[in-house]
């Protein structure tokens, strides 16, 4: 039996930062590049902070030597930040973009079971808003990058000019470091808090995009959702980012105060510290120019504790989804699969687990054989299982027990998506394409099958794309049949299609397209609630509580399923 994953842990920091390291690779000699680039801008930078605290105390002025100087270094200083932003720029858009395919590729090859249970809401929130997230962080990377080399080649410069004044900058420094830490550990915990937040706050816009419709009929619920859920969960994302934010704005703050609380000490103590004029006023020079890009690291903070949530949070989606479906992209699919003889379910068992692993719902045993060529309706109440024994069919759903057989070869995992090719589907909860994928001579073939569906007057086929989605559910219903059709695979399935059909074209659905199918050779499983057309079918299994309870033929009267197998 195989048994349910556990829902992966939060990424620890060491694999975080392998997974930093894993995407910087592809790019590290450019990335090396702009930082040193960087790092020679911020050096020159603070270098000609010094140049020009020379020339300004020299006995004679500025020597032709000290100009020279400082022209050379201008021209490193700008020269060194545009490489810097430009390779930066070209790595962190770079990493995002493959950040993207990576994450998109996994989520095409994670098992079905898996992306249902992870909620739609919140890959689409790792998808659109942490990635953006780690976008902006790489746009202003160059930025910081200069700022610490300027900030290092300052203070080295002031050790430089004076020891034991560079030894009190650096006790402010070290005590308003310390304040950030305690800023940063308290601050990401409340960004922590928001992006949790931010999950429920998708769910919430997709209720009131997508329920639109019954929430403009329904005041109670409309109101509800806007005063309780909407608006709570929005002004509790407001109230975790400006307490985080509050935090680290405290420590600029005290930052700034220790920044100037040591200016103050040293014109208070400039007669008592025996040291030149020339020193002391390079000293605060120095230091008043480095309160800029230490202010730019600061304010940075807030940034990079987002980045932080962002990056565990993608890495945890990118561990939820490690163990793909194998071969999904590197084996092409057949171009024409071959017509089933028989497919076989054999004890066949499927359980949904609850939070605390214990399954809530559970399918079979199921015993099931469909013959190539066969109508097979599977009818029952709603929660019985249909939809579940359908995933299996289909080899969406791995069976916990039990094989599938095609033509008495089982599926496993290296033949299951050439299995799945065999068949076309239109669920319950389809998501409609727009694009056809077919050949130019297939084009007509489409305009046929929409005239048949009585969508000619409304939808056609240009440049491989239908003309327009934008139709009533049963009408968009129709042009997912029209992809089926196209298809062509052997086996198609039909999940409630006929439910969102008006009278008449839902008796032509069943006794007009569907033995259509048939006679071309096509086998037919559907779900179904219609039971004045059940009669059309060969067979008709019945479900109940998550088991075949009975099936009978168009010409029987119903007989209970023995030993389990119809």
């Amino acid at each position: 039996m195989n048994a349910f994953k556990p829902a992966a842990s939060a990424p620890r920091p060491a694999s975080l930062l392998r997974e930093a390291m894993r995407l910087l690779r592809p790019f590290w000699k450019v990335a090396l590049l702009a930082t040193a680039m960087g790092a020679a801008s911020g050096l020159s930078t603070a270098w000609l902070l010094a140049t020009v605290n020379r020339a300004l105390h020299a006995p004679q002025g500025a020597t032709v030597g000290l100009l020279w100087l400082f022209a050379g270094l201008c021209v490193v200083t700008i020269a060194g930040e545009i490489a810097s932003d430009l390779g930066n720029s070209f790595v962190g858009q770079n990493v995002v973009a493959k950040l993207r395919k990576d994450l998109s590729e996994k989520i095409l090859s994670a098992p079905i079971a898996e992306i249902e249970r992870y909620r739609v809401h919140r890959i689409t929130t790792t998808l659109n808003q942490d990635i953006d997230t780690i976008s902006t962080f790489t746009f202003g990377f160059s930025g910081l990058a200069i700022a610490i080399a300027i900030t290092v080649g300052c203070f080295a410069y002031l050790a430089v000019l004076s020891p034991v004044l560079s030894l009190l900058a650096a006790a402010a420094i070290a005590l308003g470091s310390w304040a950030h830490a305690v800023a940063r550990q308290r601050g990401r915990k409340g960004f922590e808090a928001a992006r949790e937040a931010q999950d429920e706050l998708q769910r919430h816009y997709r209720a009131i995009t997508e329920g639109a419709k019954e929430l403009r009929i329904n005041r109670d619920r409309r109101r509800t959702l806007r005063d309780a859920h909407l608006r709570g969960t929005i002004e509790r994302i407001r109230d975790l980012r400006v307490r985080a934010m509050r935090v680290f704005m405290s420590a600029n703050a005290f930052g700034s105060a220790l920044f100037f609380i040591v200016i103050g000490v040293v014109l208070a103590l400039q007669y008592n510290l025996s040291t030149p004029a020339p020193v002391l006023s390079g000293f605060v020079i120095v230091l008043l120019y480095v309160k800029g890009p230490l202010t730019q690291l600061i304010s940075a903070l807030p940034l990079l504790g987002q980045t932080q949530v962002a990056i565990r949070r993608v890495a945890e989606l990118s561990l939820r989804f490690s163990n793909p479906e194998s071969s999904l992209f590197a084996v092409p699919a057949p171009a024409a699969p071959r017509r089933p003889g028989s497919i076989e379910l054999r004890g066949v068992r499927y359980g949904y687990p609850t939070d605390q692993g214990a399954s809530m719902f559970n399918l079979g045993p199921i015993d099931l054989r469909i013959e190539e060529g066969e109508m097979f309706f599977l009818v029952g109440e709603n929660g019985s299982g249909k939809t579940t024994l359908i995933k299996l069919l289909l080899g969406l759903y791995e069976p916990q027990e039990g094989i599938i057989l095609l033509d008495g070869q089982p599926v496993v995992a290296d033949n299951r998506d050439d299995y799945r090719q065999l068949f076309s589907t239109v669920f319950a909860d389809y998501y409609l394409f727009d694009d056809v994928l077919v050949g130019p001579t297939q084009a007509a073939e489409a305009a046929v099958y929409l005239e048949r569906l009585e969508l000619g007057h409304k939808v056609s086929v240009t440049d491989g794309r239908f003309s327009t989605t934008d139709l009533s559910t049963g009408q968009r219903k129709r042009l997912a049949l029209v992809h089926a059709y196209l298809d062509k695979r052997p086996v198609l399935v039909f999940d409630e299609w006929a439910a969102d059909q008006d009278p008449a074209f839902r008796r032509v659905f069943y006794t007009e397209i569907l033995p259509d199918l048939k006679r071309d050779g096509r086998t037919l499983i559907v779900i179904s609630h219609d039971d004045r057309y059940f009669h059309v079918a060969d067979r008709v299994a019945h479900m109940s509580n998550g088991r075949i309870v009975s099936v009978e033929t168009h010409a029987e009267a119903p007989r209970q399923a023995t030993a389990g197998r119809p």
